[in-house]
């Protein structure tokens, strides 16, 4: 079998996550997709998948070698393409991943608009706030909001998210309103335990440049976007939210803006892909979509 064609079923399988499925895409027998696999680890001397009955994974040296196969099938396509890329519409299924609330209310509202302008791509969306791992999931990118750790990925800053502090108007009722830092000790926040790490979040804030956190009393602790902005309309306390996820809510008179002199950092937002060069077509036209729309919705205040 040729060599390239050895790289692309290698490739499917571990963004197929199962020889069976693999075989179902390529619209091959699952056999021939097991014989290419075999063929290739005898090549490169190295055992690529773990195989279980339940699921098949990249190895160490697989991801590392998927990663390769991605850039050399990326290189061949672009050769064939080199003459065709005016009169070629961008084309197959892109798998994305993007947090919560930012897929329910900004991305999957203008998504048709999306598809109607390339009918040529299909897009599975993943909607979640828990860290997935693009190689061994399978997606071709995802979009993550906060600090970026040093994953081996290439992130596409798209810019920061800025947040406020709000409250529910019955919570102010009881509890009066904070004007500033120094009041926090007689308030009560609504707790956020981040979803991967079960770390709960400080508060904060920057004066002058500088960074401060403290510990607020809270007597509810959740890890979910939802629920972190249900118990603030409960008025279970104070919450730090993006302006975007809460904007209708200040409109409807439903939560109240307090301390906008005191903000938390604007959290910093990235699409992050699997490596480092040669997106397809389709991933390039739709990372530049997502770009522009989450620009327009997301990087400003409510």
């Amino acid at each position: 079998m040729d060599r390239i064609d050895l790289f692309r079923i290698f490739a499917r399988v571990v963004e197929q996550a199962s020889f069976t499925r693999a075989a179902d895409t390529l619209g091959v027998p699952r056999s021939s997709v097991s014989a290419a696999v075999q063929e290739l680890e005898a090549r490169v001397g190295a055992r690529l998948l773990y195989r279980t009955t339940r699921k098949v994974s990249p190895t160490q040296d697989g991801i590392a070698f998927y990663e390769r196969c991605q850039r050399v099938i990326a290189d061949v396509e672009d050769t064939e393409n080199l003459f065709r890329h005016t009169a070629a519409r961008p084309s197959g299924k892109l798998r994305v991943d993007v947090p919560g609330r930012i897929g329910r209310l900004i991305i999957t509202p203008a998504l048709p608009g999306f598809l109607d302008d390339y009918p040529g791509i299909d897009i599975d969306l993943g909607v979640t706030d828990r860290a997935v791992n693009l190689v061994e999931d399978g997606i071709d990118c995802v979009l993550r909001v906060g600090p970026l750790g040093d994953s081996g990925l290439i992130a596409r800053p798209i810019g920061e998210l800025p947040l406020i502090n709000v409250a529910s108007p019955a919570y102010l009722a009881r509890h009066g309103t904070p004007r500033a830092p120094e009041d926090l000790g007689h308030h009560r926040a609504v707790n956020y335990a981040s979803p991967s790490s079960g770390r709960v979040e400080d508060w904060e804030w920057v004066e002058n440049g500088t960074l401060h956190r403290a510990r607020l009393q809270g007597r509810v602790t959740v890890n979910s976007a939802e629920a972190y902005i249900a118990c603030c309309l409960a008025g279970l306390g104070l919450i730090q939210i993006p302006a975007y996820d809460v904007r209708e809510h200040l409109e409807a008179g439903e939560l109240v803006e307090v301390m906008p002199r005191h903000l938390a950092a604007p959290m910093p937002m990235a699409l992050l892909y699997p490596h480092r060069q040669h997106l397809s077509r389709r991933l390039q036209v739709f990372a530049d979509w997502l770009e522009a729309l989450l620009r327009r919705q997301l990087l400003q205040r409510a």
